[in-house]
């Protein structure tokens, strides 16, 4: 037993089920609960599959175990030596995926792994409806919703595509997109913009409001800094900036004011010599100061460059993209191709805003948890002590959240400093194998929306990635690699 579990004035000390703990504390026995659960999630296949694919039941270099560590260590490596540069604005969707507008076809992205309109939430559903407005589909939000009801509407995954979006994450041709560039690869990957706070589109307002700032992204914003971006022909490097802000009390997923103001600071002089007239610079450079999640999007544009890098390698075991549709959550792997393994959403538990509990919340919603992947959000918590006062923490927990994330983690980002763990490196690479051993699932930071859509953010908090989605994938992974009962 570990020497930090033994305690002279304990009274007992209970190992798995939690119920046993409570009615001992009831007593006023001294008692100390340890989470444990027995490998392979209780499953004996699962747990006899996990020995094998771990190298627990063959010691030789050659095993499974072994050649899936090699195939992490790839991965891995190509993950660490990413380096995602913001270089271009896409001024509409249809520049980037011209094929999927030809002919009159009407196509609209989403987060998380692919949904049917009859099975999608509320936010997910009214986001749709104000993108098919937005395109001037529809006249009226009855008008739009009987149209993407209707099946004349094709609905893919933003991640299918290279591209993220936050919460509902709905991208429509006419909408400009933030590319960035990985490296030695010329790897490309895409981000809608971050509209800001309040209604918007991404929490299911589809209102004239909503629609008339998507219309000024357009019209402002997307030139504006695609003409800044041409003043700087290496483009911004991204990486730079998530690794400087987790220093400044960021963690680059649900806080990004630090990011954000890099950001500012990186754009504003390029933005100055360009041929953007002051006034609309002025507006831009406004916005993003006063929009401290402007970098939100930016930040899971690098995700999502990095962890592409790192998918693809053959019999990996490294998570490459965690997404949720406000349904379900969803999680790739790199050595699984393009197969999503998927279970129902956990609601985010954390605070709310006056007026709004609990009963409120939708279940977990949009592909920004491509963050954790790449390192940041709750595997980095430790940096934002802000943020943890925000979703109902402590400083404390903030740092045990980030301790506990080295444990389903391949390696450590010496890139990414945490400096309430004395500098330490960030985890890095989540491991499928590592979670179902442990028993231990990725924490999440997240945004938490109304089930309602239109009405918005109702406040912010932490979640957890169902097990059952690396159960499926060491399943897998197993059948793939030739391990049988």
């Amino acid at each position: 037993m570990p020497a930090s579990l033994i305690d002279s004035t304990l009274d007992a000390l209970n190992i798995g089920v939690e119920d046993f703990v409570k009615s001992l504390r009831e007593t006023g026995a001294s008692a100390r609960h340890v989470d444990w659960r027995p490998p392979g999630n209780g499953d004996p296949r699962l747990a006899w599959r996990l020995a094998l694919l771990t190298g627990d039941a063959q010691r030789s270099a050659d095993c499974v175990g072994s050649r899936i560590d090699r195939a992490n260590d790839i991965a891995v490596a190509r993950m660490l030596a990413a380096r995602p540069m913001l270089v271009d604005v896409a001024l509409h969707a249809r520049e980037v995926w011209p094929d999927l507008w030809k002919g009159g076809r009407k196509v609209l992205t989403h987060a998380g792994a692919p949904v049917p309109w009859e099975q999608m939430c509320e936010p997910m559903r009214g986001s749709l409806i104000g993108a098919a407005l937005y395109e001037g589909w529809a006249r009226s939000p009855e008008e739009a919703h009987d149209l993407l009801a209707s099946g004349k509407v094709a609905f893919l995954a933003n991640h299918d595509l290279g591209a993220v979006g936050p919460m509902s994450g709905t991208i429509s041709p006419s909408m400009p997109l933030l590319v960035a560039s990985e490296g030695a690869s010329g790897r490309r990957a895409y981000t809608n913009f971050n509209e800001g706070i309040g209604k918007v589109l991404r929490f299911g307002a589809n209102s004239a409001e909503v629609i008339d700032r998507l219309r000024w992204i357009e019209r402002v914003l997307a030139p504006g800094l695609k003409a800044a971006l041409a003043e700087i022909p290496a483009g911004v490097d991204l990486r730079q900036i998530q690794a400087q802000a987790l220093l400044m009390g960021d963690e680059v997923h649900s806080r990004n004011a630090a990011a954000t103001a890099l950001f500012h600071m990186a754009i504003a002089p390029a933005l100055a010599g360009s041929g953007v007239s002051r006034s609309q610079a002025r507006e831009i450079l406004g916005f993003i100061a006063d929009t401290s999640q402007f970098f939100l999007n930016v930040s899971m544009l690098a995700s999502k460059a990095i962890m592409d890098a790192a998918h693809g390698v053959e019999g990996s075991s490294i998570v490459t993209a965690i997404a949720r549709n406000g349904v379900t959550t969803a999680i790739r792997v790199s050595g699984l191709g393009s197969q999503w393994f998927q279970s129902p959403s956990d609601t985010p538990v954390g605070l709310f805003f006056p007026g709004f509990s609990q009963e409120d919340a939708n279940p977990d919603l949009g592909d920004s948890a491509i963050c954790e992947t790449a390192g940041y959000g709750g595997l980095s918590l430790a940096a934002s002590p802000a943020l943890v006062q925000l979703v109902g923490g402590s400083v404390a927990a903030a740092v045990s959240y980030s301790r506990e994330m080295y444990w389903i983690t391949w390696a450590r980002n010496p890139t990414l400093s945490l400096p309430a763990l004395e500098f330490a490196a960030a985890p890095a690479g989540i491991d499928i194998r590592k979670v179902v051993d442990t028993g231990i699932r990725p924490v999440l930071t997240t945004g938490i929306a109304h089930r309602q859509a239109g009405i918005g953010q109702i406040g912010a908090g932490l979640v957890r990635a169902p097990m059952e989605c690396f159960t499926q994938a060491l399943a897998a992974l197993a059948a793939q690699v030739g391990v049988t009962e």
